[in-house]
């Protein structure tokens, strides 16, 4: 097993003196920098001191538990498969609804521990007024867990509610994380790729209405067409000439990359599974080795697994599969062809190729197309609390107010929608106000991208 690095180090000890006082530590540290193993390490230290009886672990979807319990079976030198005899067990967020009474005697009997993977997707300070995650953790944990670890490395939500377990000043509403490891920090410890962001742009997008003999409208750019034009995001993701773009600079790149790590890879998340397709074919056109996993297959976890052993297979083609916790060393390169636009999923997709493994792979590749919100996000990427994302309108009393009213509904973007597809792995929808669903661009219009690519490459740090 590697040593832990210094920043583990540091957060096992602030977490366990953080225990000696209050039960609930909230860790926000970078996709890829190894929460997981830090967290084995604190429940190791807790069942040998004897604080603990058992650990028992919550995640966002299927592949993210089976990476939890490998990590802590491994750490805890023990089972960690839930049944008699285990140290403790790792399950979705989905089940705790399903969960047998006798499993929540548990925290009765013993002395339990709970980490939380991800806890940005569980919301809410009061149970009335949290989704369904939030509700089971705040009915059924809170009170009841001896301590518990969450884990964030995106620790915000697009509908600004409050994440569940976590404290916020008052009145400024700011989140206070117990201990925060920012991406610059993960870079320069040598511990995360330093990132890559290449910004592909079309100089001239000629844009031609069918219906009638009208002179061809022209932009200088991707963002100019989006603005003042009816095309849309999806029929830009769509469109051939995009995607060819997009995955040419992909595998040139993996090509340089693969002279000296022979087994790099790369990720193509996609918007659907007809979208997936379409970059398969081209892919398959190209000669590159691929392998496609998105939540509609039923082999999706074994076809994951399956290419993050192999060293030959060069590219996987995802939906809604690989966007957030999933752990594949090997991936250095990621084209971004997804639909949804919010800073959380861009993060987390970003998140998938920091993952370091030795000295020479010291860099990420991200290539995504020049669409303002996501430009906006990439220049972003060195600040990792922004203060107008990690931020709640409320923090005091019973209710909290969202956009000005107090509200009871289902939070956008989660909830029973979510918790259904969460175990396929797709962890993450578009919110309300995303585009819409892919479909073909408005038959009256031609979109024409020239040949006058190009590309901005943003070296943060």
């Amino acid at each position: 097993m590697k040593p832990l690095r210094r920043w583990q180090r540091q957060c096992i000890d602030r977490a366990l003196d953080h225990y000696r006082s209050y039960p609930h530590f909230f860790c926000q540290a970078t996709p890829g920098a190894g929460k997981s193993r830090m967290a084995a390490e604190v429940a190791h230290q807790l069942l040998k001191d004897g604080k603990i009886d058992l650990v028992v672990c919550f995640a966002p979807s299927v592949s993210v538990v089976d990476s939890l319990r490998e990590a802590f079976s491994q750490t805890l030198g023990r089972r960690f498969d839930g049944r008699m005899g285990s140290a403790g067990g790792a399950f979705t967020y989905q089940s705790m609804a399903h969960l047998h009474d006798s499993f929540w005697e548990l925290f009765e009997d013993y002395r339990v521990m709970v980490v939380f993977d991800e806890i940005h997707h569980c919301a809410g300070s009061d149970p009335l007024l949290s989704n369904a995650w939030g509700q089971q953790i705040l009915l059924r944990i809170q009170q009841h867990a001896t301590v518990t670890l969450a884990l964030s490395g995106t620790p915000w939500r697009s509908d600004e509610q409050s994440i569940v377990l976590a404290r916020y000043s008052n009145p400024e509403g700011q989140l206070i994380c117990d201990y925060s490891y920012g991406l610059r920090e993960a870079v320069s410890d040598l511990v995360c790729r330093s990132p890559r962001i290449v910004l592909v742009d079309n100089g001239h997008v000629i844009l031609t209405e069918e219906a009638e003999p009208r002179q061809p409208r022209f932009f200088p750019s991707i963002g100019g067409l989006l603005r003042e034009s009816a095309i849309s995001y999806d029929d830009v993701l769509q469109h051939n000439d995009a995607i060819q773009q997009i995955l040419s600079l992909g595998t040139e790149r993996l090509d340089r990359i693969r002279t000296t790590i022979s087994d790099a890879a790369g990720l193509v998340v996609t918007s659907s599974v007809a979208h997936a397709q379409q970059v398969a074919a081209m892919l398959a056109s190209m000669g590159e080795t691929f392998q496609v996993a998105t939540y509609k297959a039923p082999n999706a976890q074994q076809v994951i697994e399956g290419f993050r052993t192999s060293t030959t297979c060069r590219w996987i083609v995802t939906v809604g599969m690989i966007s957030e916790g999933t752990d594949i060393p090997r991936l250095q390169v990621c084209c971004h062809l997804s639909r949804v636009r919010t800073e959380l999923h861009f993060r987390q997709v970003l998140g998938r190729i920091l993952r370091r493994r030795s000295t020479s792979d010291d860099q990420a590749w991200l290539y995504v197309l020049a669409e303002p919100a996501l430009e906006r996000f990439s220049r972003r990427i060195g600040d990792d609390l922004p203060d107008d994302l990690a931020v709640v309108s409320e923090v005091s009393g019973s209710t909290r107010a969202v956009n000005g009213k107090s509200s009871s509904q289902e939070l956008p973007g989660e909830g029973k929608i979510m918790e259904k597809l969460s175990d396929s792995g797709l962890a993450e929808k578009p919110s309300k106000g995303q585009p819409r669903q892919l479909s073909e661009p408005p038959p009256a219009l031609r979109l024409e991208l020239s040949q006058h690519f190009r590309h901005q490459v943003l070296a943060l740090f």
